[in-house]
């Protein structure tokens, strides 16, 4: 993880990042970018939440719903009238960010929520780029 300090498992306590991070892992059955295609291509939805600015610079995912973090848990309650439209409990999400931390965070507030299903790409946007799969430039796809 480039630029953000490493933390053991324990981070700074029992209530560290590093402590909720593992704990939101453990709940996980988090993909790689190939399994990611494959969930996508058999009905998941991949989400990114990465800020506007990173998908701008970086590209996105084709077919990716794109979800501001700050809106997020709005956007996956299954009984919010805010949902994503068609977005069912069983559903299969898959959460994706820059490099996979606060995509595991937001998988474990998305089965908190109600879709047991939920979970992230293990390194994010930047493992599905460095695996040569597609991206577009913002936008380009109209999905998001």
């Amino acid at each position: 993880m480039s630029g953000i300090p490493q933390w053991s498992s324990t981070g700074f306590g029992p209530y560290g990042i590093g402590h909720l991070l593992s704990e939101a892992r453990e709940e996980l059955d988090r993909v790689t970018p190939q399994q990611a295609v494959a969930l996508q291509r058999d009905g998941a939805v991949l989400v990114d939440i990465r800020p506007e600015s990173d998908r701008l610079t970086e590209g996105e995912i084709p077919g990716a719903l794109t979800v501001e973090r700050i809106v997020l848990e709005w956007r996956l309650d299954p009984a919010s009238p805010h949902r994503l439209p068609g977005l069912r409990p069983d559903q299969r999400v898959v959460l994706v960010c820059n490099e996979g931390y606060a995509s595991s965070l937001a998988a474990a507030q998305a089965r908190e929520l109600g879709l047991g299903r939920a979970t992230d790409l293990i390194g994010g946007f930047r493992a599905w780029a460095r695996a040569g799969l597609p991206v577009v430039r913002a936008g380009q796809d109209g999905s998001g």
